[in-house]
């Protein structure tokens, strides 16, 4: 099968056939599986295992996560891409209006107000959880219309951390869905 990934912005086109996986014409051996009951998967590429934290955010959207570096993903398969050509219909993102909790955690740091314009990919809130600081960022540019979130206040994942102005109903749930 046959896939358009999109990570950070960056576009690669990745084959996958069993455990062969083509990037961009060059052929790797690559295992992913899944951790149970975490947000983990065990990336075995080439002989080297790496521990990568992706979180779901819908539609073919992920956040990956390491070494402390967060980056937003896209996968979709060829047909879907197809579609979109043909219709017009890109994935493009007008501005979430809300980021929501990937996770249960303890919101840290605060690092925007209401009225400020954010940048794709700026800080929004540093949220602790499982004894790691996770920065969640902003997917596209906006203006922050309102923030729920408090330094020292424990939240739940889904809990609704800040607003955006406009954007439709898309919601963020994640790092940067």
């Amino acid at each position: 099968m046959k896939y358009a990934v999109t990570i950070d912005g960056r576009a690669v086109e990745v084959a996958v056939d069993g455990d062969r996986v083509t990037i961009n014409g060059q052929v790797h051996r690559a295992e992913l599986v899944e951790v149970p009951g975490t947000p983990v998967r065990q990336l075995l590429l080439d002989g080297h295992s790496v521990a990568l934290p992706m979180l779901p955010g819908g539609r073919g959207e992920w956040e990956l996560s390491l070494a402390g570096d967060h980056w937003p993903a896209e996968v979709v398969d060829e047909r879907t891409r197809h579609i979109r050509s043909l219709t017009g219909n890109r994935a493009g993102k007008a501005g979430p209006p809300v980021l929501k909790a990937p996770m249960p955690g303890l919101v840290v740091r605060v690092l925007v107000e209401p009225g400020q314009e954010v940048a794709a990919g700026a800080g929004l809130v540093v949220l602790e959880a499982m004894k790691m600081e996770n920065e969640l960022k902003a997917p596209s540019p906006g203006r922050v219309r309102s923030v729920s979130a408090q330094p020292g206040q424990p939240v739940e994942k889904g809990a609704v951390l800040v607003e955006f102005e406009g954007g439709g109903d898309r919601r963020t749930d994640g790092l940067t869905d």
